[in-house]
């Protein structure tokens, strides 16, 4: 699996911060970002509480694009093999 890492940050030598986080790093931007949100609107206290709470939308929509596309693959990957099992056992 390192490996397949390593190959995609060679395709994409500009690649985001985000890039090759995976379905559990989304997971896990979605939980910081709404977080981060809730601390911005409801307990910061600061002027800078709807920037900040922009900011964490942002990360909460990269984590959902990043879940939702992990998820996906996972299904057409799945779907692809149930596939190639239905060719080989067809003549």
């Amino acid at each position: 699996m390192a490996h397949d890492e390593h190959d995609r940050s060679d395709e994409h030598p500009q690649a985001p911060w985000w890039w090759g986080v995976g379905p559990v790093g989304a997971a896990l931007l979605i939980v910081t970002g709404i977080g981060w949100a809730l601390w911005a609107f409801l307990g910061s206290g600061t002027a800078d509480g709807p920037m900040a709470g922009y900011q964490a939308s942002k990360v909460v929509a990269i984590g959902l694009v990043l879940l939702g596309a992990a998820v996906l693959e996972r299904l057409r990957s799945r779907r692809s093999r149930a596939q190639e099992a239905e060719d080989a056992q067809t003549p």
